[in-house]
């Protein structure tokens, strides 16, 4: 023991690890309330480990230059292969479900309101990170589906309306957006050479870019404090010793409580894996078993369950307008359904936090945010018929007026309920 000893007092010294444990584990004080919501971001890690150790597998037998026969390879004849392949198809799935559900827990207990608008932007930047990292690996297994996916998405680089430009007319905007598409592609058709960028991007500067956003989402977070189900500062009320009243220590406390969470949504993980890793083409779509090929298009060309929502937004878009085309427009107002994310700390000007004390406005606005969302999804991965589509424009528009007129202004019509002093041990 003293051997260990003197050999952490000569790292310490060197490297203050004793002291980022202490800031960052045993004397970082968190929330005493936290509650069923706040498994979502350990959860996040767990997933984004997962994908981290399956990639680094999956990487060692995978060829750009023949993507769809290095998948089939790792799934018939490398021992074990199917299993990684499917934890990190799975995976991904995994990540978007506890990202979006760890997003509207921020929303539901305003955790991007001051001090932690930085922990919200490095946050929202994360899911910008991993839209792009999931898009890219989509395009990999090179099936069909992937195939017509990539096309459809590369195609919108053509769509950005350059012509907004000064001194830039419609056949200039055109070329550009058309040598912008090339090179977003590699080549002036889909093939080995965009898979082969596509896997560099997925495998090395995608990732890190995650893993160092991550890093500074945490310690962003530990610099300011954890918010709570009551929305109250916990650092504002501290004993003689400068320790929060209602805040206990991050371990052992809640590295223990969450080890019930994980283990159930390990074992829910495991499920899907071993009965249902497709998710009846949710999560694998039954057009990436066949190989890709340029002239035979899927029956629905759809993307992913998690992009689904913007994807929706997308296609209701039918305007031609200010010398714009529908396309440009729907593409303008994904982008700005995705950026406006960034602006919710500035948006949201309610006096009060948490969802428990505000008023019913703030309430129904929510929950009718949560299912608009939830439709959206699912008329992103559906035909587009003309009932879908009208329903997609309504919740297109009930999703901008949110952040827009709702999340503003919506309070000035409800009364709210008095916020605590101190946590409350309610749930």
């Amino acid at each position: 023991m003293r051997i260990i000893g003197g050999l952490v007092g000569w790292v310490d010294a060197r490297l203050p690890v004793v002291n980022t444990y202490k800031k960052h584990m045993s004397e970082y004080y968190a929330p005493k309330n936290f509650n069923f919501w706040y498994y979502f971001g350990v959860l996040s890690i767990v997933v984004l480990v997962n994908q981290l150790v399956t990639g680094i597998w999956l990487t060692m037998f995978y060829t750009p230059s023949d993507g769809f026969a290095s998948v089939q390879y790792i799934m018939r004849d490398v021992e074990w292969g199917w299993l990684i392949r499917y934890m990190h198809a799975v995976g991904a799935s995994a990540f978007f479900a506890v990202v979006y559900i760890h997003m509207f827990r921020g929303l539901l207990y305003g955790s991007y309101k001051p001090p932690r608008e930085l922990v919200w932007i490095f946050g929202m930047l994360i899911y910008v990170a991993l839209m792009a990292e999931g898009f890219l690996g989509y395009v990999l297994p090179w099936g069909n589906m992937s195939y017509w996916g990539a096309q459809v998405i590369i195609s919108l680089a053509g769509a950005i309306p350059f012509n907004i430009i000064p001194f830039v007319d419609s056949g200039t905007a055109s070329d550009i957006g058309n040598a912008l598409t090339t090179w977003v592609r590699s080549d002036f058709t889909l093939s080995a050479a965009t898979v082969n960028k596509f896997f560099a991007l997925h495998v090395v500067a995608i990732p890190l870019v995650l893993v160092a956003l991550v890093f500074l989402h945490l310690l962003a977070l530990h610099e300011v404090g954890s918010n709570n189900p009551d929305g109250v500062e916990i650092k504002k009320n501290k004993d003689e010793n400068g320790i929060p009243r209602d805040g206990i220590p991050f371990h052992p406390y809640y590295t223990v409580k969450d080890l019930p969470g994980v283990i159930v949504f390990l074992i829910l993980f495991a499920v899907i894996i071993f009965y249902f890793p497709t998710g009846g083409g949710f999560f694998i779509e039954h057009d990436n078993f066949l190989p890709a090929n340029g002239l035979k298009t899927p029956e629905h060309i759809h993307p992913v369950w998690y992009y689904g929502p913007y994807y929706a937004m997308l296609r209701a878009t039918t305007i031609t307008w200010l010398g714009l085309t529908a396309k440009s427009w729907g593409l303008i107002i994904m982008a700005s359904a995705i950026l406006i994310l960034f602006l919710v700390p500035w948006l949201d000007r309610n006096p009060v936090k948490s969802i428990r004390y505000k008023g019913w406005v703030s309430k129904l606005s929510l929950m009718l945010f949560a299912a608009d969302f939830l439709m959206l999804g699912f008329l992103g991965t559906e035909p587009a018929t003309d009932l879908y589509k009208t329903l997609a424009q309504i919740g297109t528009v009930y999703y901008l007026a949110f952040f827009l007129i709702l999340m503003p202004f919506g309070y000035r019509f409800e009364k709210a309920k008095p916020v605590p002093e101190r946590v409350t041990g309610g749930h």
